[in-house]
């Protein structure tokens, strides 16, 4: 299949925090994908469920580097008490 008809995303990943008696309903979206431009993007997106979420861009030189950076932030989340959703 050529290039330009598969999906720009690479991995995505979206990550939970549900504690009903703290209060805690958390989401953290992470997504590899590449713009119109060929540029390796790393998309996180966080906050709490059901209100406007915050996003952050990080570049990255190649799939590798950008999959590490991914696998480290969903890390830390679990550490957290995140779970896959």
């Amino acid at each position: 299949m050529p290039d330009e008809l598969r999906s720009p995303i690479k991995h995505h990943l979206v990550l939970h925090r549900i504690d009903l008696e703290q209060g805690i309903r958390r989401f953290s979206s992470l997504m590899i994908e590449r713009d119109l431009f060929g540029t390796l993007r790393l998309v996180r997106n966080w906050g709490r469920i059901g209100t406007k979420r915050q996003e952050l861009v990080e570049i990255h030189d190649d799939e590798t580097k950008a999959g590490q950076a991914l696998e480290a932030v969903a890390r830390a989340k679990r550490r957290r008490g995140y779970q896959d959703l």
